[in-house]
């Protein structure tokens, strides 16, 4: 985007804040930048440098006026929105994706990639898209991937790995791609959400309990190494939680329920401030001290309180599928207006060019053409 139209944007959404009251923020362009069009949902997005990864249940993408085939798996260029010939086939959805080195990891509800088999978790080459010889049996589908401390963590519904007993959670380790033995948290529903530190793994989802330990409802940390629940974060989370994000002032929780909201902890688990919508918020994501949320809601509601179907009891603010909010908890101005019912899915993170990357199931951002997947630079 040229200098000149970015500062007027800037300026558009300043004006914005004040006329609303809200604090004025850092926040990404509302326009979206170009990119392929896809056929089908979007349900992950991660960045390698300055290539983009996707993964969803869509079967083709188009660029540039011509259609492509990709089974569920595409790369493009972030800069220019140039689809790539990356095109490892998936022969089911793939709802997580996450990057370490020259290598994208998978995780979803299909049997083979690249016509490997490779039951619901794969690793992708990078640049080639040839399928690596990590394969492990899953029994049941993966809903989030997250990397460090040596490990790829996944969370979602799923018994055991491999054979061994794994209720929802296991790891791997990077380097020789085995089923880490140690790390077993054990979580009695589902995992939607990871969030990796170099002291805690955060969990989010549907649990009532992790590792057994009372007061790990929906949201939890546990060791990087073991899997044991860290007493020293102990939240409440009044829905599902459906994605974490982190920075340094804290953890970010986006959860469903009646009406979505966003839960701003500190480390040591207290609530700072909530934010409110109504629809559920799906996804979080932090950059640049403002934190993004995406879902399914129409409106942000001007107090903590909703009522039948999550309605805003108190007044409200449109906010369609896309909301920022400052560091302390205030609405910002920034409002692309994402459509459809479903709305966005998941959101990323793009610190090489300092965006966000929207994905799911809309087909405009204010009123432009971006079919499931839009990024903000």
């Amino acid at each position: 985007m040229h200098f000149a139209r970015r500062a007027l944007l800037t300026t558009a959404a300043a004006t914005l804040v004040a006329a609303s009251g809200a604090a004025p923020a850092i926040a990404v362009s509302t326009s979206p930048d170009k990119a392929p069009l896809f056929n089908g949902s979007v349900y992950a997005i991660a960045h390698r440098g300055g290539t983009v990864y996707v993964g969803g249940s869509f079967t083709g993408v188009a660029w540039g006026g011509r259609n492509y085939a990709r089974a569920r798996l595409a790369a493009f260029d972030a800069s220019s929105g140039a689809l790539l010939n990356w095109s490892p086939s998936a022969n089911g959805t793939v709802r997580a994706l996450a990057v370490y080195g020259s290598s994208v990891y998978a995780g979803g509800s299909f049997t083979s990639v690249a016509g490997r088999s490779r039951d619901n978790l794969a690793r992708i080459d990078a640049v080639s898209g040839a399928v690596g010889s990590f394969a492990h049996r899953v029994s049941g589908a993966p809903y989030a991937l997250a990397v460090g401390n040596g490990r790829l963590y996944a969370g979602g519904s799923f018994t055991s790995v491999d054979g061994h007993p794994r209720r929802n959670a296991a790891a791997f380790s990077l380097s020789s791609g085995s089923l880490d033995g140690n790390w077993r948290p054990g979580a009695d529903d589902a995992v939607h959400a990871l969030a990796v530190t170099g002291s805690r793994v955060y969990l989010g989802g549907s649990f009532h309990q992790v590792g057994g330990v009372s007061g790990t409802l929906r949201i939890a940390a546990v060791t990087p190494t073991g899997g044991a629940v860290d007493r020293g974060f102990r939240p409440s989370a009044n829905a599902q939680v459906n994605s974490i994000t982190l920075d340094s002032a804290g953890v970010y929780a986006a959860t469903g329920g009646q009406g979505g909201r966003v839960l701003a902890y500190t480390t040591g688990g207290a609530l700072r401030w909530q934010r409110v919508f109504d629809g559920d918020a799906t996804a979080v994501a932090s950059l640049g001290g403002t934190i993004y949320v995406g879902g399914h809601f129409d409106r942000a509601c001007t107090t903590p309180k909703n009522g039948a179907q999550g309605a805003c009891t108190d007044g409200s603010v449109s906010r369609v599928k896309l909301a920022a909010i400052t560091g302390r908890g205030t609405l910002t101005g920034w409002a692309p207006q994402a459509n459809g019912v479903i709305g966005v899915r998941t959101l990323a993170v793009d610190r090489n060019r300092g965006a966000i990357g929207a994905g799911g199931d809309f087909t405009m951002i204010g009123g432009q053409n971006r079919k499931r997947y839009a990024s903000f630079g």
